[in-house]
């Protein structure tokens, strides 16, 4: 057989094998690739999904029980495998690599990404080691496991407990919040309030003296002008029922912006599932701010996840219209993946705080 027909044989049965797939062809430069060539339609089931990983990683559980590891997910937040973390980042990186190009050759992933430590690969990979998060003593000191948890004060026409009969966190917050909407009507779903309470366990752990890189402060991480457009003396932007105070006027804002847009997309869903949403996206709100948000709902181009989503919303939990919308959006108007992880992890410690029976009994959940 002649030289030439003999390696364009080689060459089609080497193609056939796959043995090129996951050097060339399923290899693809950036991450967010994989994102745009995900239908609308995937993310079915994706909370579920993705929230049983980051459980595992923000409560030390699964395959996250070891915290010299990382997790690997793919794009419907399917849990694909795990890695051992090795002696330095960079060999950990590279061994990540590895493994994202051993899951397309067993056909468990489609496509791969190479990732670096200031780069996003493909499969999403997540350290369990997270230093800033510790659920379990967040949750403690919510709901005044010692008697150091327990909180009295005054703030501005409002006193809650006493030096003698200090109260825990969970019901300062719901003292502040109910004396609030009864004096101006705060306007929303009481679904709110038990997402407020997941927002401080997530932001500062309920850590009163809480600082960011970000000059984010106390258990809201309020920024500088947020405090200054709340009024709030320096001597008391760590005080704990200042910064609730100032969380739902800000949440009031939010609220009165966000309401016309969401109802012209969302109107027509049930209650419930409205009511849910809704909630997912004014912490969406707080966390990315409302002009961001606004647009992913009515822009033009930005805004076609939510219209899918809203035209079909039968076919999804509120939780997954949520995620879709800002997953499809991502590298979009400064949106990234900790905006994803943002909302989950937010509903993971809603949904771990209303486990508890103090919870339970104060009736916010």
């Amino acid at each position: 057989m002649p030289y030439r027909i003999l390696l364009k044989f080689f060459l089609i049965s080497l193609l056939a094998s796959g043995h090129t797939k996951a050097e060339d062809a399923d290899k693809l430069s950036d991450w967010l690739d994989v994102v745009r060539n995900s239908p609308y339609a995937a993310t079915k089931g994706f909370y579920e999904n993705i929230s049983d990983i980051r459980r595992w990683v923000l409560l030390g559980e699964g395959f996250c029980n070891r915290i010299d590891r990382h997790i690997l997910f793919n794009t419907r937040g399917h849990f694909l495998g795990y890695l051992n973390n090795r002696s330095t980042s960079e060999q950990t990186q590279q061994a990540l690599n590895q493994l994202r190009k051993k899951l397309v050759n067993e056909k468990k992933a489609k496509y791969w990404v190479e990732g670096t430590d200031d780069k996003v690969g493909y499969p999403f990979a997540l350290a369990c080691e997270q230093p800033h998060v510790d659920m379990k003593a967040a949750l403690g000191r919510m709901l005044g496991d010692t008697p150091d948890h327990l909180v009295w004060g005054t703030w501005d026409g409002m006193t809650i407990g006493s030096r003698d009969a200090p109260l825990p966190l969970v019901k300062v917050v719901q003292q502040v919040y109910d004396q609030r909407d009864l004096q101006t009507g705060l306007g929303w779903s009481d679904i709110l309030i038990s997402h407020l309470l997941g927002q401080i366990l997530i932001e500062s752990g309920a850590r009163k003296r809480s600082f960011s890189s970000a000059d984010a402060v106390g258990l809201l991480q309020l920024r500088p002008e947020v405090l200054q457009d709340c009024r709030i003396p320096d001597k008391f932007q760590l005080h704990r029922m200042a910064q609730i105070d100032c969380a739902l006027k800000l949440y009031r804002q939010n609220h009165r912006n966000l309401l016309p847009v969401f109802e012209k997309q969302f109107s027509h869903l049930p209650t419930d599932k409205k009511d849910k949403l809704y909630a997912m996206l004014l912490v969406q709100a707080y966390h990315g701010g409302i002009g961001r948000l606004i647009s992913v709902l009515s822009d033009p181009e930005l805004g076609a996840a939510a219209r899918y989503y809203a035209s079909h919303q039968e076919r999804f939990p509120a939780e997954d219209i949520a995620l879709g919308i800002i997953f499809h959006n991502l590298g979009r108007h400064e949106l990234g993946l900790a905006s994803l992880y943002y909302l989950i992890d937010v509903e993971i410690a809603t949904e771990s705080l209303c486990e508890s029976k103090e919870s339970r009994d104060i009736g916010i959940c």
